[in-house]
Order: structure tokens, then C-alpha cells, then sequence
């Protein structure tokens, strides 16, 4: 049971790739049963009111209906959790696009037609979508996502700005986001007698499974979430959506499997999406560049069904030695979709506005970008005074420098011209918290010599289970070909969503554990019985015991665009991004993943925008045609890169999480690099070609 080969570190393609690749892989779409049924969920045209009424009988008597669900018939939920998923509970209606009622029949185009006939009157009453900075109904939230303070202060603030030798006094704003996975959320739900089985699309099964529990007061042994195949999610399939409760609630009420799938236009109002922002940062230096203060006002919105507060100015609770330091965020709840989670919460958009105020710094320092951001490098975590764990973004810096060739750079703007292109380039940090949560697993030696972990993780198009059984093939010392990882089984008993950077750091630690005790008790002489030897692991004890010190990952992201400054058109020629994310398990798969984040910054800095009509409360542009995202003609060249470092006190793999610190940081490099090829600073996103133009004038 040894192997001269490590798997950990080599470049693995994805095991399930194939499966894939011939559409041999089943989505929670997908999956065929015998007798099933289809359900459309019918949305509110209005931002505000009350059902007056719901006339279903001529529906019922469409082709192939069977059920209309609405407030007046829907089973009763239970739990005061999650506000979002208590649906068809009340006549009240919260916001645009919400769900009213579901018709159900025996074949999706029934269930639409159906969808579309069903007449549905309202009373409608005074919203208000409209999000600012100044608005009347601003609060204080009591904490913000992730658990976090509201509000941060060390020093006096004011007095250092005073005494301040340079400072810098911006706002910054940033729209609302949709997270767009190619696969839509979708579940296939079927009822047993007293079991509930549910083929989801989700980032957590076992999460999921205990909603379901939760909302239908059913038995944890009742309830079997399944997610093997997830096309995507960045945090809109973080927890359970609308679509798995209503095809819970159909199944359970017509005692045959339903499919719930929702359309990509439903998504924009159901699923979540990463709120506006509007902030303000001010920065306070010496003449030398050192910073005396850093102040950071973030601004967001929420619904009035759930206050979920975006944690927007903690990334400046960490990144530069200030010496006096204050953040804060407000919040106002409005009468539009809740938003949720959507890749790097809080610090993607909190980054465009600190990185865009630190290049506004070196420019008023005289300093170069990366020498400014050298000279603030802390000692220790500047909020808290805890000490870090490795922290290499200076080398990150050096490194990229290096490979950008950012010594070639001159530092006035405008400086570089091709024809009609004005050429610049910029850089900025990254940063995401590395964490890892108790998570269990079980490993498996059977008597063929094979080996079988299991672990409720999920995997989204990160790889998860190529990198997990990479780690278990070491813990158990065979190679790769030996070890069989199954996942997205709620089954398979408690771990972590895949969503925070916390899945590899925290499932690895669970199936170290579980497979280097089965080693052991192979070693020592315990014989295979015929039905395999099982050992199972959970990590709560070791996670508690943990340091408490500050660990993230860290990036330097660099950028070069083109603008053509008679018709506002950016191109990017060049993005580069070197991280330091702990041992790389896979550089196939990490390579991907920072790719991928890239990417969505890219996205965030030029094209990303859902535009709200505040008359009738809706984001205008709900689909892939209005709603623009990155493709492959954006953007020439990207490369990653990484430092070598690893982690080994946060988890036995020595891991960082790397999903995330890709997005952070790109707009602002991207923003920065605009404002080297033009002198014009654009301090809100995206930067359009009609708002280059504008500035001009």
C-alpha cells in the first residue's frame, strides 16, 4: 500500500470530463422517471401589493394540467430561517417577479401554457427600487455576511486626515451583478411513501437537505439530496432556491415526481444576485506614501423579505498598515429581489474601490502603484492586530512585475499610442480570507484492493473531485487508479458548501483524516471483511483547535488595455495574475479556476450591468441578450501564475481556497490601466464606451 508517486501537485485532467464531454454526466434536469410531471412557476408583473385573486379553473381544464399551486392551496412551511423559500405561504406580494403561484402538468410546454393563462389579479401599492447612497431609509445593519462587525474603528480618524500631508476623497460605485451559471437551477423531486428524494442543482446537498427538512417538518433520515453534476453556480446555487421547494411542495401534494426548472429570465428575480454598491474611501498619507488613515463608507441594498447585508469594506480591514482605520456599512431595504451571495462577496466590488483609491494615491505620492502598496505592507492584521499566517503578496508583486514587465512601464498617462489606440497599463491586490470548517467523510478499503471515499462535497466545474482524490490516493499511499471518490450525496452525511474558498481546505481535511486512519488499521493487520472496512472522520474537534490567526490568499493582478478614444472601444490585450493559494493540488484545475475568476473580473470591469427600472421595480435587462458577459474575443491573452507556500497549520493538505481571489481585483486593474491610457479616472463600473466618451468632454 505505497506509492512513489504523488498525486498531490500533478496536472490531472478532470475525471469526470468525459462524462461530460458525451453527455453521459446526469444534471439534476436530467434525470429520467417514470410518471413525471413538470412545473412553471407564474411571477408577479408588480413590485408591491396584494393578490386580490387567482381564477385557476380554466387552467385546470387545459391539456395535461394537474395542479395549480397558489396561497390559497399550497402545503403550510415551517422555520423562521430563510424568508426567500417560504413561498405561496401569504397573498402578499414583495417584489417584481415574485413567485405566485406554480402550475403543474404532464409536460413542460403544458406547464408553460398553462403558466401563461393563469389569470391573476392584484392590488397594488407604492414601491420604491430605487437604491442611493442618500436614501432616507438608510440604516445601520447590526452585521454584515460572513459574520462580520458592521463597523470597525481604530484611531481618530478625522484628526489624522487633518493632519495629513496627502489624502485622497473618492466614491466609487458598482452595479448590480447576476451570477449566470450556464446550468439554471433546477430539481427533479420525487416522494416515496414517507421519503423525499430530490436531484438538485446546488452548491451544498447536505445543506439543502436540511432546509427540505426544516421547511416540510420531515425526519433527517426522510429527506436524500442529490447533486452530482452542477453546471455552475458562483454562489447563486450557495443554498436552496425557490425551484427545490416548489417541486417538493408539487411531488408531496400529487404523489408523483415533478421537475421544477427555471427559465434564465426567472433566475435574475429568484436565485440571487450580487447587490449595487456606492462607497466612499478616503486616504490619508505622509509625503512619503505611508498611509495615516484609510476610511471606508460602503452603501447596498437589500429586500424586505431578508436583510442580507454585502460585507463590502471588510477587505480594508486587512490589506494596508494604516494607522488609523474606520469602516462602516450602510443598508437599505427595498422592494426588489434579496440579494445573495455572487463570487468573492463583498470583497470584488470593495476592491475596485480600494485599489482604485491606492492608484489614486501613488498618482498624488508621485509613487509607483507597487512600490505604494510595498511600503503600506503590515506587520500584522492592521484592524484586529492579530498576526498573519503566510502572507505573500509581495512576492506576489515582485513576481508579476517581473513577467508583466512593469519596469518598461512610464508612469505618465497617455504615454503609449498604436494609431488610434491609446495603450496603458495598471495593476492591483487581491485578497480572499482562507478558511477551513468542520466537514466528515468516509473511506472504504474494499476486498478487490479498491478504495471508496465518500463525502457530501460538490462540485461546480472546480474539479473538487479530481483534487480530493488526489489527496485521498496520498493519504492511503496507492495511486489514483485505486481510489474512487463519490460526492453530492446528502447521505454521505455534514460538509461544507462549495462556496467562501472553504470546499477543498475543508473536505480535504476530512478525507486526510478518514483514509490516514484506514491506512493505519491496514497497517497494523486488520483484515478486509467482504463487505469492506469503513472508517469515518469528522473534523469539528480539529478545526476548533486551530490558531486564531489571520490566513487569506493573496493575488497581484495586472492588466494592459487599449482604448480607442474616438469611439470609447477598450480592448485587453494582456491580464496576468500570480497568487499565493497554499499547495496546489491540481494546476489544471487551479489554473482554471483563476482563469475563470479573471475572466468575471474582466467581465465586472467593461461589460457587466443589470439595469433597474425603477417605475416598475425589474432589472430590464433579464436575459443573456440584454445582460453581457465576457467571451472568449474580450480578452487576447490571460496567464496565471503562483508562488510556492503552503498553508500546513490550516488544514493537513496544506491548501488555500483559489475559486474566489481571481475575480478580486481584476476591475480595478482593468479601471486603473484606463485611466494610464487615457489620464481619465472611471470610478464607476462598468466602464462603457458611452462613459469613456463622456469623460473626454
Amino acid at each position: 500500500m505505497t506509492t512513489s508517486t504523488r498525486s498531490v501537485g500533478a496536472g490531472v485532467a478532470r475525471l469526470e470530463g468525459r462524462d461530460k464531454v458525451t453527455g453521459q454526466a446526469r444534471y439534476a434536469g436530467e434525470h429520467p422517471l417514470a410518471d413525471l410531471a413538470f412545473g412553471w412557476v407564474v411571477q408577479a408583473p408588480v413590485a408591491r401589493g396584494r393578490i386580490r385573486s387567482i381564477d385557476a379553473g380554466e387552467v385546470l381544464s387545459m391539456p395535461g394540467v394537474l395542479a395549480v399551486l397558489h396561497h390559497g392551496n399550497a402545503p403550510e412551511l415551517a422555520g423562521a430561517g430563510d424568508a426567500t423559500l417560504l413561498l405561496l405561504q401569504s397573498d402578499r406580494v414583495h417584489h417584481h417577479g415574485a413567485v405566485v403561484a406554480l402550475v403543474v402538468a404532464k409536460t413542460s410546454e403544458q406547464a408553460c401554457a398553462g403558466a401563461e393563462a393563469l389569470q391573476v389579479e392584484y392590488d397594488l401599492e407604492r414601491h420604491d427600487a430605487g437604491f442611493s447612497a442618500d436614501h432616507p431609509q438608510m440604516y445601520t445593519p447590526e452585521g454584515v455576511n460572513g459574520g462580520y462587525p458592521t463597523e470597525t474603528v481604530k484611531g481618530d480618524v478625522e484628526a489624522a486626515f487633518q493632519a495629513a500631508e496627502v489624502t485622497v476623497d473618492c466614491t466609487y460605485a458598482t452595479p448590480a451583478e447576476h451570477n449566470n451559471p450556464m446550468e439554471p437551477h433546477a430539481t427533479t423531486a420525487r416522494w416515496d411513501g414517507s421519503e423525499l428524494t430530490v436531484f438538485d442543482s446546488n452548491q451544498g446537498a447536505y445543506s439543502v437537505k436540511r432546509t427540505l427538512t426544516t421547511l416540510f417538518s420531515l425526519a433527517p433520515e426522510a429527506v436524500h439530496v442529490l447533486s452530482e453534476h452542477v453546471g455552475g453556480g458562483f454562489g447563486a446555487k450557495g443554498t436552496a432556491r425557490p425551484q427545490v421547494v416548489l417541486a417538493t411542495m408539487a411531488t408531496r401534494l400529487l404523489g408523483r415526481p415533478v421537475r421544477v426548472a427555471l427559465t434564465r429570465r426567472q433566475m435574475f428575480s429568484l436565485t440571487g444576485y450580487r447587490t449595487p454598491t456606492i462607497q466612499r474611501v478616503r486616504l490619508a498619507a505622509d509625503g512619503d506614501g505611508h498611509l495615516t488613515a484609510l476610511d471606508h463608507l460602503a452603501h447596498s441594498q437589500t429586500s424586505t423579505v431578508l436583510e442580507f447585508a454585502e460585507q463590502t469594506a471588510v477587505m480594508s480591514r486587512t490589506m494596508y498598515a494604516a494607522d488609523t482605520l474606520r469602516t462602516r456599512h450602510r443598508l437599505v431595504a427595498l422592494d426588489v429581489p434579496t440579494p445573495r451571495w455572487m463570487r468573492a462577496p463583498g470583497e470584488a466590488p470593495g476592491s475596485f474601490a480600494l485599489e482604485s483609491a491606492m492608484d489614486e494615491l501613488a498618482e498624488a505620492c508621485g509613487l509607483d502603484p507597487i512600490e505604494l502598496r510595498v511600503r503600506n505592507e503590515p506587520a500584522v492584521e492592521p484592524s484586529s492586530g492579530r498576526p498573519f499566517g503566510s502572507r505573500n503578496l509581495v512576492a506576489c508583486f515582485r513576481e508579476g512585475a517581473q513577467r508583466f514587465g512593469w519596469s518598461d512601464r512610464s508612469p505618465r498617462p497617455g504615454a503609449r499610442r498604436d494609431g488610434r489606440w491609446s495603450i496603458g497599463t495598471g495593476v492591483a491586490a487581491s485578497t480572499y480570507p482562507a478558511r477551513s470548517t468542520p466537514s466528515t467523510a468516509a473511506a472504504t478499503a474494499g476486498p478487490d484492493g479498491r478504495y471508496t471515499v465518500r463525502i457530501t462535497a460538490s462540485d461546480i466545474g472546480t474539479g473538487a473531485r479530481t483534487a480530493l482524490t488526489q489527496i485521498a490516493a496520498d493519504a492511503l499511499g496507492v495511486p489514483m487508479s485505486d481510489v474512487t471518490v463519490l460526492i453530492g450525496d446528502s447521505d454521505f452525511g455534514a460538509a461544507v458548501i462549495a462556496g467562501g474558498s472553504l470546499g477543498t481546505a475543508s473536505w480535504s481535511w476530512a478525507v486526510v483524516k478518514a483514509c490516514r486512519q484506514l491506512a493505519a488499521e491496514l497497517a497494523g493487520g486488520t483484515a478486509v471483511p467482504d463487505g469492506g472496512l469503513t472508517v469515518s472522520a469528522d473534523t469539528a474537534e480539529d478545526v476548533k483547535a486551530l490558531p486564531d490567526i489571520v490566513r487569506h490568499s493573496y493575488g497581484a493582478q495586472f492588466a494592459e488595455v487599449a482604448v480607442d478614444v474616438e469611439s470609447g472601444e477598450i480592448r485587453v490585450p494582456r491580464l496576468l495574475g500570480i497568487f499565493a493559494v497554499g499547495r496546489v493540488v491540481n494546476p489544471v484545475t487551479a489554473r482554471s479556476q483563476l482563469i475563470g475568476g479573471m475572466t468575471m473580473g474582466l467581465s465586472m470591469a467593461l461589460l457587466e450591468e443589470a439595469i433597474m427600472d425603477g417605475s416598475f421595480g425589474d432589472y430590464v435587462n433579464h436575459d443573456l441578450a440584454g445582460y453581457h458577459v465576457a467571451t472568449n474575443a474580450d480578452v487576447q491573452s490571460i496567464e496565471v501564475g503562483w508562488v510556492d507556500e503552503s498553508e500546513d497549520d490550516l488544514n493537513p493538505s496544506g491548501v488555500k481556497g483559489l475559486g474566489e481571489v481571481g475575480i478580486v481585483g481584476t476591475a480595478a486593474a482593468i479601471g486603473n490601466a484606463v485611466w494610464h491610457a487615457t489620464g481619465l479616472r472611471h470610478r464607476e463600473l462598468p466602464i462603457r464606451p458611452d462613459r469613456v466618451l463622456l469623460g473626454r468632454r
